[in-house]
């Protein structure tokens, strides 16, 4: 079998067709669900970007590799000590896992680079750095793609790993390209009174202060109103948009080389983004539902008819359950847990209850059970966040209406299974060393350390002096 793994930067999973968007963002992708499997609730255990691709590389959680932050010692591998060995070891991480299996495995893509992740190579026989460090377009990395398939498709039993970035800031679709959703209405969820609430309010990111970049002018350095709203979903949609074509350019290349009917397809993401969700336009700083979901759409060749699965799944789980699809073993250490039944027997097979980290804007652990997510706060990287938040993700999935006050019983019950996790995670350690509170330690998350006297200046010129006092009095 072959297998190509589709890894969009920065996709939520809201904004594709197949998971019931109202605009035709992702008509490629929406054709592979259409041929195969279609995971709802699956999450990545850690974000963003270096703690998610840590976790789903190494089939281990953040608590565990000690990657949780992107910057400090929170951002790097925990040294394996005097268990270290010569060579792989027994700590063998997914693409390793495929080596084992016979598979030829390589990757396409910026990401070690980007984040000094060096130990991203591991396992991989022909890695290619296409060395923009994230700010490349689809169109200068999928033709890279294309050479490589016109090399080696033909033969059997390869991995390759294609990692896009368009829908990630800064926007940069090619001016070209235009608008192609100018005509169509954007998400409805948001008002000018809701947006005019954030403007008034803090937080890096939020509704006055945008990740604009001048040398890109898809980017918006604030957002002012529901016209601004628009503008915004368009650009952050024009980038999926741009990403999806190119897969259909790579589809169009399996078939021409007639291999398409025996490729396994995964398409995914490293974490979701916020777009005025918790006041966090373009970016993902929080453990939240917006976050923390990616989509997870795989297509295994002769896996019979196209299905949903609803159930609870971390996104290395389906790391593991692709090794045992592809005949290999998972590693016995690893938190991963397979599940292969929803492939074999289309069964599904989920979770209880999921917790999830955010360490490199906030810290933040969450709890993901029955229709909910509970967050509690141990950092709140400069924004305006309660130590628990409580948010029905079925009535509410864009977490407008905080239900802590109101729900007791459902804060209790996520943090016993908050507390539930922690005690398995530290029982399986090999240091008993929590990187959260290694990132507390620093003096915060990566993104927001040490910048509170400069931040609250900004506030201060632009109106929002009361506000800056009652950030350093929350910070004193």
């Amino acid at each position: 079998m072959r297998v190509l793994y589709y890894d969009i930067d920065t996709l939520r999973p809201d904004h594709l067709g197949c998971y019931g968007y109202h605009r035709n963002t992702s008509p490629n992708i929406d054709k592979v669900a259409d041929e195969g499997v279609r995971f709802t609730r699956c999450f990545a255990s850690d974000t963003p970007c270096l703690p998610s691709r840590a976790s789903m590389f190494t089939g281990r959680f953040g608590i565990h590799t000690g990657v949780v932050n992107h910057g400090g010692e929170a951002a790097d591998m925990k040294l394996e000590g005097e268990a270290r060995t010569f060579g792989i070891g027994e700590n063998f991480g997914l693409i390793h896992s495929f080596r084992k299996a016979g598979y030829y495995t390589a990757s396409i893509s910026p990401f070690a680079e980007r984040h000094a992740a060096w130990w991203f190579y591991e396992g991989f026989n022909e890695m290619i750095n296409t060395g923009k460090c994230g700010h490349e377009r689809a169109d200068e990395i999928v033709p890279i793609a294309l050479d490589w398939l016109d090399d080696k498709g033909k033969d059997d039993n390869w991995f390759l790993h294609v990692n896009v970035w368009d829908p990630h800031t800064p926007y940069r679709t090619p001016e070209e390209y235009g608008n192609p959703f100018k005509d169509k209405p954007a998400p409805d969820w948001i008002d000018n009174e809701i947006i005019e609430g954030q403007y008034n309010s803090y937080g890096p990111h939020g509704a006055r202060e945008t990740p604009a970049h001048p040398s890109y002018p898809r980017m918006l350095s604030e957002i002012r109103n529901v016209d601004d709203f628009k503008t915004w979903i368009d650009n952050y949609d024009t980038g999926i948009w741009y990403a999806d074509l190119y897969l259909g350019k790579i589809i169009d290349r399996l078939k021409e080389l007639g291999i398409y009917d025996d490729t396994m397809i995964i398409i995914t993401s490293d974490h979701g983004e916020n777009h005025g969700e918790l006041n966090v336009y373009g970016d993902h700083q929080t453990a939240d539902y917006i976050t923390s979901r990616v989509p997870m759409i795989i297509k295994v060749p002769g896996n019979g008819k196209p299905r949903v699965d609803n159930a609870l799944h971390y996104q290395c789980d389906v790391g593991a359950t692709i090794t045992e699809l592809l005949g290999g073993k998972p590693n016995p250490k690893w938190d991963a847990k397979a599940f292969t039944k929803a492939f074999k027997e289309e069964q599904e097979e989920g979770r209880e209850y999921l917790v999830v980290s955010h360490c490199a804007w906030s810290c933040q652990r969450s709890v993901i059970f029955d229709d909910y997510i509970m967050i509690k706060t141990y950092h709140d990287g400069l924004k305006d966040f309660p130590e628990y938040m409580l948010f029905d993700i079925v009535k509410d999935p864009h977490e407008q209406y905080n239900l802590a006050e109101e729900r007791p019983d459902l804060i209790e019950k996520g943090m016993a299974y908050l507390n539930e996790w922690y005690d398995e995670m530290m029982k399986n350690s090999d240091d008993g060393i929590d990187p959260l509170y290694t990132t507390l330690k620093e003096g915060g998350p990566f993104h927001t350390r040490n910048m509170l006297d400069d931040y609250c200046k900004r506030l201060e010129t632009t109106g929002r002096g009361h506000l800056a006092k009652k950030l350093k009095k929350r910070h004193s």
